[in-house]
């Protein structure tokens, strides 16, 4: 089965799919470092499930008050009320801002079948080599920023990827979160959103199934 084929029957699940009760939820992690975006990416995710008709649930942690010190969001989406109020445990996905993050404390909140998008240059390859056993798709958002005119701004970008990989919120619903509420730029945004997504695209046709 593929990437994008098990993460649809996770979204299913989280919509009424008819899953087992235990899988009825989606849980997503967004981690970054203080001042790249992580919690604006939260939000701005958050928002797109919910205007695509998912219940949802959204809420950060914050490691310290200093820049770059580790930031996280938690989004939990399912169709029916959430009523958890606890830190998620295990992700079913996970968006990182920085390759350096992807270590303990975060990854213990992962396993096999955790899909992880990394902000990163390098290969995917790379990643299969030294983190064997996880299943990441490193989508370089930085570059896709720049291109933009967007500078170091990368979580536009970065929310088209988790959205191709995970299949939801579809695309023309994460660009109109981004024209809505962009503080700048929102033509810009939405399109680093759809490069996003097309270099995730490409990164889950490369992964084996």
């Amino acid at each position: 089965m593929k990437v994008e084929d098990k993460a649809g029957a996770r979204i299913d699940a989280a919509t009424g799919g008819g899953a087992r009760a235990t899988e009825a939820m989606l849980e997503i992690i967004v981690q970054g470092r203080g001042g790249q975006g992580a919690q604006t990416a939260g939000q701005m995710l958050a928002r797109a499930f919910f205007a695509s008709g998912r219940q949802v649930q959204a809420f950060a942690s914050y490691g310290g008050a200093r820049r770059g010190t580790p930031v996280s969001s938690f989004i939990r989406v399912a169709e029916q009320p959430i009523r958890l109020r606890c830190d998620i445990e295990r992700a079913d996905a996970i968006l990182c801002f920085d390759a350096s993050l992807l270590a303990p404390p975060l990854l213990s909140r992962a396993d096999a079948g955790t899909l992880v998008v990394v902000n990163s240059a390098r290969p995917a390859s790379a990643f299969a080599t030294e983190l064997a056993g996880y299943r990441i798709v490193p989508v370089d958002a930085l570059a896709i920023a720049r291109s933009q005119g967007l500078g170091r701004i990368v979580n536009s970008a970065l929310i088209g990827a988790i959205g191709r990989v995970l299949g939801a919120p579809a695309l023309p619903v994460l660009q109109q979160v981004l024209l809505a509420h962009s503080p700048q730029k929102a033509e810009e945004n939405a399109a680093a959103c759809a490069l996003g997504w097309e270099a995730a695209g490409a990164h889950l046709q490369e992964m084996p199934q």
